[in-house]
């Protein structure tokens, strides 16, 4: 959705060493905002875009307006329980709108490799999904890993919304996974008591408004086991101020 940082360059790096040509599509869509949310706030500085985009060697660089992308009114997709657990419990048709307008990139660009940040795992899940389920294309998704800043906040064009205080405070939802992943590896394998690990940890920090944090299994974020056991991920969100963040990292427990 524009705004380009750090993370963005790394799925264009990816991409150029794996594709003869690289895409970039640049879109706010607004079929994701819910009502009251930042649609209109949200980042923008196309220029700046359109030059990172020519300096990391970008071939086509595709920015429709909303008439280009739906000329008739689109039916939304429906992303089922993948798309209203975590994040979609508080943004109620958020995913819809992703992979409404992930479904129409896909249509128009034809075959091909798909680049997606893992920061937003439930995205990447339920993209992986809708490629699974797309009958005219060919897609093979491919998830890059989550970039971060120094002190370990995820990248993020949010991050643009934070005071001087807020972002201070917000590498604690990093620090909350590092929590929980401790105490996964200390022996824990109880799935409330390692998100209690990691709640407890973000809210030591009082600029954050905990949204939820979570240890699901990695292939079924939908599924909330008793016993953790092995490929897992502990996923977070929170509110800083105005701006919404999240945060993700995956753990590795014996089966």
């Amino acid at each position: 959705m524009g705004a380009l940082h750090q993370g963005h360059l790394s799925l264009i790096d990816a991409a150029r060493k794996d594709c003869d040509y690289v895409v970039v599509s640049i879109y706010v869509n607004a079929l994701q905002f819910n009502p009251g949310e930042d649609f209109d706030a949200y980042p923008r500085d196309l220029n700046k875009d359109l030059a990172i985009c020519e300096t990391a060697g970008v071939d086509v660089v595709f920015t429709p307006t909303a008439a280009d992308m739906f000329p008739t009114p689109p039916e939304l997709i429906d992303t089922g329980r993948l798309g209203s657990v975590l994040c979609g419990a508080s943004r109620a048709g958020h995913f819809d709108g992703v992979a409404t307008v992930v479904a129409r990139l896909f249509e128009i660009v034809g075959d091909c490799r798909a680049y997606f940040g893992e920061k937003d795992y439930q995205q990447l899940a339920i993209v992986g999904q809708l490629a699974n389920n797309l009958a005219d294309v060919d897609i093979n998704v491919i998830g890059c890993a989550v970039v971060r800043e120094p002190d370990g906040l995820a990248m993020s064009s949010r991050n643009a919304y934070l005071t001087d205080d807020e972002r201070s405070q917000a590498p604690a939802l990093h620090k909350a996974l590092l929590a929980g992943k401790a105490l996964i590896d200390s022996g824990e394998t109880t799935r409330t008591a390692v998100e209690q690990a990691m709640a407890a940890k973000a809210q030591t920090e009082p600029l954050a408004q905990l949204e939820y944090a979570a240890a699901v299994p990695a292939d079924d974020i939908t599924a909330t086991p008793d016993v953790l056991s092995g490929e897992v991920r502990l996923l977070i969100a929170a509110r800083f101020g105005t701006a919404r963040l999240i945060d993700n990292i995956g753990v590795t427990l014996p089966l």
